[in-house]
């Protein structure tokens, strides 16, 4: 089979070596003759994977005792309405805080809608998402029950690289497209969540990482499968939990850690971003959509002089090899996505090819 590097902004590719491991055990995990899809989530073995990815994650971010680690359904996506299920009770009013820098930031504070008043004290619509708005500390009310914002945003490739001071109204960030590509002090943020599917696992789950106080102000109508307070209890596993998904999130875990952490990964996809930034800015032929102060590392977005140009470019690249680049449909353009495991030999692959691609074509 010819070699394939897969940009999919999500779900994305996994590690070759986590994806042979299991393919390893698929049939017999842990020596028990069943594969780790059989076996109870209830189980000892089962139990003790779960334990060894806290732990991992827990070492890769230096994470402090008084947050805890959820595994909960539906992806980030369901959390959009979790969240102020869970801490809008915390403000009398029910007053909750977003910025809207993209369009995963836009959907998250319409679904809150229905369960606080969400107010949006920041938005950069007005530049097409291009850059990421300022927050005027003035406009943080210190009685809302906390302040939203994406961390990097997938679609049009921007990212916090300073994230804005809350005081004493916790912080909260969706930071699913950039999840441990970065080092970040955990401790800034009240409440951190991120769908698996872009650098932790396959779709359908999303990791929640909660500080203690937090917790136990959720909704008494908020779903059971959606009260963290519940989880933290039940260590996750208030029902049946999606025991595959975390297997490949503790896989993963372990192929970071033998990377050689949070700060070897960080470096490398500085280098890789920084490799395809150097194409974009070598001339007129490709254009960013972000803004440079706010480049993204994790989804770098660009567009071509014309259409036409823009499908040959999307056509001879499939046709070599260079999978998913097709920008979101919100954008267009093209979008590669270069989570941590693609690795150096891709991102190359792709700069070669634009550069040979604007020779021909510019």
């Amino acid at each position: 089979m010819s070699q394939v590097w897969n940009f999919g902004a999500g779900p994305a590719m996994l590690p070759p070596p986590v994806m042979e491991r299991i393919r390893e055990e698929w049939l017999d995990f842990n020596g028990m003759g069943v594969s780790l899809v059989e076996i109870s989530h209830r189980s000892g073995e089962f139990q003790a994977l779960l334990g060894e990815a806290k732990t991992l994650f827990r070492q890769l971010t230096g994470l402090p005792e008084n947050y805890r680690i959820l595994f909960i359904h539906g992806g980030a996506r369901m959390q959009f309405a979790a969240l102020p299920m869970n801490l809008a009770g915390r403000s009398p009013s029910r007053t909750c805080l977003y910025v809207e820098s993209g369009n995963f930031a836009k959907i998250a504070n319409r679904d809150a809608v229905p369960y606080a008043d969400v107010r949006v004290i920041a938005s950069s619509v007005d530049c097409s998402y291009a850059r990421l708005p300022e927050v005027d500390p003035e406009t943080i009310d210190p009685q809302a029950a906390y302040l939203h914002l994406t961390s990097n945003n997938t679609v049009f490739g921007t990212q916090w690289q300073q994230f804005p001071d809350s005081g004493d109204v916790p912080l909260v960030t969706d930071q699913t497209s950039e999840i441990l590509g970065r080092r970040l002090d955990f401790s800034r943020f009240g409440l951190v969540y991120a769908g698996l599917q872009k650098n932790l696992g396959p779709a359908g789950m999303a990791l929640v990482v909660v500080r203690d106080d937090l917790l136990g102000s959720a909704d008494e109508k908020t779903p059971l499968l959606l009260n963290y307070t519940r989880a933290a209890e039940d260590d996750s596993l208030t029902n049946t939990t999606n025991t595959f998904a975390i297997y490949v999130v503790k896989l993963v875990l372990e192929w970071m850690r033998q990377q050689g952490g949070l700060d070897v990964i960080e470096a490398r996809n500085r280098q890789k971003a920084a490799r395809l930034y150097r194409v974009i800015d070598a001339g007129d032929f490709y254009r960013g959509c972000a803004a440079v102060e706010h480049r993204s590392i994790m989804n770098v977005t660009f567009t071509l002089p014309t259409p036409e140009l823009e499908a040959a470019f999307l056509a001879e690249a499939g046709a070599a090899g260079l999978y998913a680049l097709k920008g979101h449909r919100a954008l267009g353009g093209v979008r590669a996505s270069i989570y941590n495991p693609m690795p150096l030999d891709g991102v190359e692959a792709l700069a070669g090819f634009m550069e040979e691609f604007a020779r021909r074509n510019g």
